[in-house]
């Protein structure tokens, strides 16, 4: 079953039927954790770098920042049997869109900010598909893991 991910969202799942799908990445990221040995995946689509920038708001919608959308969704994950240590990290987006030159640069903050949480968490991150200034679309398959994503008419598999 396809489970769409929005903007400011993620989900988890241990149902090998489901695939995990958020579309229209742009300056945002989306995070993918998978544990194989619980075939248990996540997917996290953030919006903002840090909660730090606006505290009243990331307690309202934690989901919107890297920081404490990647710390909620790993206690999803752990809920559905899945163990920080096992998981596999994948992230794709962080575009340049819309003549986003050099006063807000959110996609190279976001991209930034997200490498700091992980390796401040000790987890490392096994691939990426980041830049550039095209949309993406990230699927991950639950039941092996499998993350692809397509950016205009070529599908990467990561």
């Amino acid at each position: 079953m396809q489970i769409v991910v929005g903007i400011s969202d993620a989900r988890a799942s241990a149902d090998e039927r489901d695939e995990l799908v958020t579309y229209s990445l742009g300056s945002c990221i989306a995070v993918t954790l998978y544990d194989a040995e619980a075939r248990v995946g996540g997917l996290l689509h953030y919006q903002l770098p840090s909660s730090q920038e606006d505290p009243q708001r990331a307690k309202e919608r934690p989901l919107m920042f890297g920081d404490t959308g990647t710390a909620t969704l790993i206690e999803k994950m752990k809920k559905l049997g899945a163990l920080k240590g096992r998981m596999q990290v994948k992230m794709a987006g962080a575009a340049q869109m819309l003549n986003d030159t050099s006063v807000f640069d959110i996609g190279r903050r976001n991209h930034a900010a997200i490498r700091k949480v992980f390796w401040e968490l000790g987890m490392f991150i096994d691939a990426e598909h980041v830049g550039g200034s095209k949309p993406r679309t990230m699927r991950l398959n639950v039941a092996d893991g499998a993350v692809t994503v397509k950016c205009d008419a070529e599908t990467f598999i990561l």
